[in-house]
């Protein structure tokens, strides 16, 4: 897991049929300083609603992502697991 800060969202015009109806964000992974950046960017599927400027709680869990978007074989790696409280 990661936390991230959410750059904006993503429009896609075509994409995987698993990803149909789904939103996703750009989300640039945070340092343990809560501040510095910590590697490229990532695209991810928010079903949470957060907005750009909230951190968010990220995951690269493939199970969790197959459960949660109901498809078996699906290319999501990225999906966001909750928003952090200031």
């Amino acid at each position: 897991m990661l936390i991230g800060q959410i750059l904006g969202s993503a429009t896609s015009t075509v994409k995987h049929a698993s990803m149909q109806g789904q939103r996703l964000v750009v989300v640039q992974p945070i340092g343990a300083d809560g501040v510095s950046p910590d590697g490229d960017p990532v695209l991810a599927i928010d079903q949470l609603g957060a907005s750009a400027g909230q951190h968010v709680v990220l995951t690269s869990d493939g199970r969790g992502a197959r459960e949660m978007l109901g498809v078996e074989a699906t290319p999501v790696r990225w999906t966001t697991l909750g928003v952090v409280d200031d």
